[in-house]
C-alpha cells in the first residue's frame, strides 16, 4: 500500500512519506489560517456527481467542483444535470444531506462551433445547487472571436450571479498568464475572473510575482496539485501527466506556495487525476490523501 499517509495518527510535527518536512517554529505559526477547499471533479471523474459528494464530505472538503459540461473527451463520462432530472435530484440530496457546497462547474469553453448559449441550462441549475462559478478556457487561435464569446459567455452568466473563470491551459490556444490576462482586459466583464491552476501555471513557466500586479478582485478560487518539476517538451507527455498523473502536494517539483502566496486568500480546488493512485487506492482514499497533503504542505509553508 502506497505510505504517502498511512498513518495519519502521526504527530502534527510527523513526515509522512512523499510530504514536506515540518518546519522550524516561527511567529507565523501563533497564527491559524482556515483554507476552504473544493475537490474538483477530474480528481475522481469516475464519480457521478452525488457519490463525488459523499466521497467529499467523508474526506472533509467543504465544497465539491463538477464537470457539468462534458468536454466530450474518449470515455468522459457525460454528467450533465439539466437534462438529467434524476441525477439531479440525487446530487441536491447529496448537497443538502451533507452539507457540502456546489463551489463551480466546468468547462464553458470557447471552441469554434460550441455555441455559448449550449451552457445556460447548466448555468441555471448550478445556480439553483448554489454555485458561484464556472471555469472556462480558450481552445481558439482566433483573438476576436475568443474575446467576442468569452464576454457573451460572462454576460450569459451573470444573470445566474455566476463568476466566468478564465484559466491558462498549457495545450490550448490561451496557454499562459500573459494571455489570459490579455483576454481579461480586452473583455472587461465584471464578473470575469482568472483562475490559477498550479500545474498550468508551472508548466507554461510563469512567473508567480506577475500575480501581485493583477486586480485582487479577478482571483475567485484556485486549481492545486503537483506534479514533476521537469516540464515535458512532448505533447503527448505533457496531456498525459495533466490528465491522469499529477501528485500530491509536496510530492513534485512546483513550488505551490510561491504561487499562492501571490494570490488574495481563496479557496482551493484540488485537481489531481493520477490514475495509478486510484487504481490501488479508490476514490474515497486518494480524495482524502489529496486533502491530507494539501493540509499538510500549506501548513508546512504557511504565510499570513
Amino acid at each position: 500500500m502506497d505510505q504517502t499517509l498511512k498513518d495519519s495518527s502521526r504527530p502534527a510535527g510527523g513526515r509522512h512519506d512523499g510530504m514536506p518536512p515540518a518546519r522550524s517554529a516561527s511567529p507565523a505559526d501563533d497564527v491559524t489560517v482556515k483554507h476552504e477547499f473544493s475537490l474538483a471533479h477530474l480528481t475522481v471523474m469516475g464519480c457521478p456527481p452525488p457519490e463525488m459528494i459523499y466521497v467529499a464530505a467523508r474526506a472533509g472538503y467543504d465544497f465539491v467542483s463538477l464537470r457539468t459540461i462534458c468536454m466530450g473527451l474518449p470515455g468522459e463520462p457525460d454528467y450533465g444535470l439539466a437534462r438529467n432530472p434524476e441525477l439531479l435530484r440525487k446530487t441536491r440530496l447529496a448537497l443538502d444531506a451533507t452539507g457540502v457546497r456546489l463551489h463551480d462547474i466546468e468547462l464553458a469553453r470557447v471552441k469554434d462551433g460550441v455555441a455559448p448559449r449550449s451552457y445556460v441550462p447548466e448555468f441555471e441549475v448550478a445556480a439553483s445547487l448554489g454555485a458561484r462559478a464556472v471555469l472556462s478556457s480558450i481552445w481558439s487561435a482566433d483573438r476576436a472571436y475568443s474575446i467576442d464569446t468569452f464576454g457573451e459567455i460572462c454576460d450569459l452568466a451573470k444573470p445566474f450571479d455566476l463568476t466566468v473563470d478564465l484559466e491558462s491551459v498549457p495545450i490550448a490556444a490561451v496557454s499562459d498568464l500573459a494571455g489570459a490576462v490579455d483576454v481579461l482586459r480586452a473583455v472587461k466583464r465584471d464578473n470575469a475572473g482568472l483562475m490559477i491552476d498550479t500545474h498550468h501555471f508551472h508548466r507554461a513557466r510563469d512567473n508567480a510575482a506577475d500575480l501581485a500586479a493583477l486586480p485582487r478582485e479577478w482571483f475567485h478560487f484556485a486549481q492545486i496539485c503537483d506534479a514533476p518539476g521537469v516540464i515535458p517538451t512532448d505533447r503527448a507527455e505533457m496531456v498525459r501527466v495533466l490528465r491522469e498523473a499529477r501528485l500530491y502536494l509536496g510530492e513534485g517539483g512546483i513550488d505551490v506556495a510561491d504561487i499562492l502566496r501571490h494570490l488574495p486568500p481563496v479557496p482551493y480546488s484540488i485537481e489531481l487525476p493520477n490514475l495509478d493512485r486510484v487504481r490501488e487506492l479508490g476514490y474515497a482514499e486518494h480524495a482524502f490523501r489529496c486533502l491530507e497533503s494539501a493540509k499538510s504542505y500549506l501548513a508546512a509553508h504557511a504565510w499570513a
